[in-house]
């Protein structure tokens, strides 16, 4: 039995470098643990699909023979959109799901998200996947493999589930040469004029990073609205589960402002719904909630964990800085870049306001974006755990995701990335000199920690 190495295993998926952290041999034992799994449940039937990178049409390959090896029949979706396998794992008559992709990171990297049933494992799930690959104890038999389309049904039914108003739009759709240039259609159908950008997919991602909660990596966006007047921008990360959006005037709306947008629609349709966010959104986003009836959850980040936690509180929607964002509000519960951009485009259809006044009666704070700080992968989480002690004694403290410390006129939060070796620090605060202090007071702690443990 091959070895592989355990730091690939994270808490809700499992990713590395390809061909080095995370090899073929792998993806192959990890599927063959993923098929051992569903036949274990009663199950025959796994989804799968994969994204643009250079290494997943052979990680792809891998995954085929790992999961038919072990008996179990493999419907693949060829090249889609993460949500379309969560889609087709709860449309079709499958028993488990594996989308091969390296999500945002950068092109280097690669992964696999894995799923007995329509939702995927997380956190001890995907440790009892990496025991089950390290002994190497499989079930075996012969699967077939069948083509499906997935994705004609899936643009019909976001096109069907819509509830649009009379006003017409021009939006940007920046899909970073990644997956998500099928929302190109449901637009289009729906009357929309589309002025596309980056559409064509290239595991190399030429023109930009594919992750949009990175402003820089926004600028085409920003300019493509400003040179064509157009209503809004669209972009998404490489395996389209996350969005990212900007107005007309060419202005950011990070995650937890359009979760703003979307609540106060739901609310209205739905009084007194429940909404998770997590631990990095602004307060403005809880207060908000409160505001207009909502009952405001926070929840620590990472789809699976979002996806756990909306379903145990029954909410309508939530969302995280990431531009991860999840209905459950006329939709299936999952993270879904290009139905949460329809449900904006929605919204933005009914209304003839432009896009920058819609949240023109939010308070102004200050604050600064995601923060990342490398941290060596062995000491990240012992970072937090210390920064968690230190802040507990002395501060308010929330610590459902590494320790968010609460002042009265603003916070600021450590965690460490569950998919990449750096933690993520963020700030906000009721004015910029406020915001500058509470950010050297945490950022010379965590500067302290690192140090002492050998890291800074």
């Amino acid at each position: 039995m091959g070895t592989v190495n355990p730091v690939v295993f994270r808490e809700y998926d499992i990713r590395g470098v390809a061909g080095v952290d995370l090899t073929e041999e792998t993806v192959g034992l990890v599927a063959r643990a993923l098929g051992t799994r569903v036949r274990a449940a009663g199950g025959t039937t796994v989804v799968l699909g994969r994204d643009v990178r250079l290494s997943s049409p052979a990680f792809h390959r891998q995954a085929v023979a790992g999961l038919t090896a072990t008996g179990c029949d493999v419907v693949d979706l060829g090249v889609v959109p993460t949500p379309l396998v969560y889609f087709a794992a709860q449309m079709l008559p499958v028993d488990g799901l594996c989308m091969i992709t390296g999500s945002h990171n950068p092109p280097d990297y690669n992964g696999m998200k894995i799923g007995v049933g329509p939702t995927t494992l997380y956190g001890e799930a995907i440790q009892e996947i990496l025991r089950m690959v390290q002994k190497g104890e499989f079930a075996t038999g012969h699967g077939k493999v069948t083509r499906h389309d997935i994705v004609t049904p899936y643009q019909d039914y976001v096109a069907r589930n819509l509830r649009l108003g009379r006003r017409k739009l021009k939006v940007v759709i920046d899909a970073g040469n990644g997956t998500g240039g099928i929302a190109v259609p449901i637009f289009e159908r729906l009357g929309v004029e589309v002025v596309p950008l980056f559409l064509e997919p290239d595991g190399r991602f030429p023109n930009h990073h594919p992750d949009p909660t990175v402003e820089k990596n926004l600028e085409p966006l920003k300019r493509k609205v400003l040179e064509t007047h157009a209503d809004a921008g669209i972009a998404y990360d490489g395996d389209s589960d996350r969005v990212g959006a900007v107005d007309e005037q060419g202005r950011v709306l990070w995650g937890d402002q359009l979760l703003i947008l979307f609540s106060r629609a739901i609310l209205a349709e739905v009084p007194g719904a429940t909404i998770v966010a997590e631990v990095k959104c602004s307060f403005t986003l809880y207060d908000d909630i409160e505001k207009n009836g909502g009952r405001g959850i926070m929840w620590k980040a990472g789809h699976s964990l979002i996806k756990a936690k909306m379903k145990e509180e029954h909410a309508e929607l939530a969302g995280e800085m990431s531009g991860h964002v999840f209905f459950a509000n006329r939709w299936l519960g999952f993270d879904d870049g290009i139905y949460s951009s329809a449900r904006l485009v929605e919204l933005l259809t009914r209304t003839e306001q432009p896009m920058s006044a819609l949240l023109a009666d939010v308070p102004k704070t200050f604050s600064t974006p995601e923060l990342r700080v490398d941290c060596p992968e062995e000491i990240k989480f012992e970072v937090v755990r210390r920064a968690q002690e230190f802040f507990k004694k002395g501060y308010q403290a929330i610590t459902v995701d590494g320790v968010r410390v609460v002042f009265p006129d603003g916070w600021g939060l450590v965690r460490a990335s569950n998919t990449q070796p750096i933690l993520v620090l963020r700030f906000e605060a009721v004015t910029e000199s406020r915001l500058v202090e509470i950010r050297k007071l945490v950022e010379d702690r965590v500067a302290a920690i690192m140090k002492d443990l050998g890291g800074g």
